[in-house]
């Protein structure tokens, strides 16, 4: 199976990365991701953010659903193989020093850089906004808090998030220059992107080209089976073309029978296979892949109170962290007026 896989730099002791609870994760998360906090999870010490907070930044109604996304987010990583005797997996809302030390960072972030962001300008486009919104605007910045609350140096992240990191280096870089040091600038290693059933350029549940983690195998089957394939090949005898094809970049990522995609690829360039030939295949090997997945998710969901007793666990020891961040923060810019109180007590 050709997965991404993340070599350890010698400088990484710690990793943050997350996700929005917007619904169940799907096979791009696990390519661009999700892979990559596997391979650290045993090397590094691992703070995995259940980031509810961020949902606000592109949603004010129909919030009622994020209670149970948040349970679907904490199943899926279970499921995968995140184990949280490893991994810090906490809920964002739960550490509201995080807010605080966004307060402090957006006195170090001019408007126009925060405007420059990427993202926010696609954002507001693809929404159909009149224009940002201050959640959506300071989104980059919390995103900053988040990382540098519990000194991450490696944060593992999609290419569309880019803009965000180096946004979170130049924050890092003012705040030691100004102050003194106190945040690393971390590293980003970027995740591929797999591409959409649908032949577009991102897998994204909003467009609907997804096949989830948590999918049954009969709706993997039926997804795979309405697969874009080659345009140009309109015949199975007809030879066709296997660079960028969706199906055959599918079948490099999950199946784990080499000698089969050898196969299929060298009769499908020739026009000696057929489509549903080559969906059929596919559709088992990633059913394959999902399996243990599925059992894992299985064994996990019998047991009700655990995603909630991980996640209060999990917030308490990222509570610690923030709170000793925080307080180093305010002690560097001179506002710990009560030197030895707790954060936020009163004097």
């Amino acid at each position: 199976m050709v997965m991404p896989t993340l070599e350890l730099k010698p400088h990484w002791r710690r990793m943050l990365t997350g996700d929005r609870p917007t619904g169940p994760l799907h096979l791009g998360h696990y390519v661009g991701s999700l892979k990559f906090r596997l391979d650290l999870q045993d090397k590094v010490e691992c703070f995995i953010l259940v980031a509810d907070l961020h949902v606000l930044t592109t949603r004010i109604q129909g919030l009622e659903e994020v209670g149970h996304n948040i349970r679907e987010v904490v199943l899926d990583y279970l499921a995968v193989g995140l184990d949280p005797q490893k991994c810090t997996i906490y809920l964002q809302s739960l550490v509201p020093e995080v807010l605080e030390l966004t307060w402090l960072f957006m006195a170090l972030v001019g408007v126009p850089r925060a405007q420059r962001i990427p993202t926010l300008k696609e954002q507001v486009r693809d929404l159909k906004l009149d224009s940002a919104s201050m959640a959506l605007l300071a989104y980059p910045i919390l995103q900053a808090a988040d990382i540098l609350m519990v000194k991450a140096d490696v944060v593992p992240v999609g290419e569309d998030q880019e803009s965000h990191l180096e946004l979170t280096r130049e924050i890092a870089r003012r705040f030691n220059r100004l102050y003194r040091p106190v945040f690393p600038e971390p590293d980003y290693p970027i995740g591929p992107r797999l591409v959409g059933l649908d032949g577009q350029a991102k897998a994204s549940k909003s467009l609907g080209n997804v096949i989830f983690l948590s999918d049954d195998p009969e709706t993997v089957r039926r997804k795979v089976m309405s697969m874009y394939t080659d345009p140009q090949r309109i015949r199975a005898d007809i030879p066709g073309r296997v660079e960028g094809n969706p199906v055959f970049i599918y079948h490099n990522y999950f199946n784990d029978d080499r000698d089969e995609v050898a196969d299929l690829q060298d009769r499908y360039r020739q026009g000696r296979v057929g489509d549903v030939e080559v969906k059929e295949k596919l559709a088992r090997a990633i059913n394959r892949f999902l399996d243990p997945i599925r059992e894992r998710r299985a064994y996990f969901a019998a047991r009700p109170h655990l995603v909630e007793e991980i996640l209060k666990d999990g917030s308490r020891r990222a509570r610690q962290e923030a709170q000793n961040t925080l307080q180093e923060a305010r002690e560097a810019m001179g506002l710990a007026y009560f030197r030895g109180a707790p954060v936020g007590a009163e004097g």
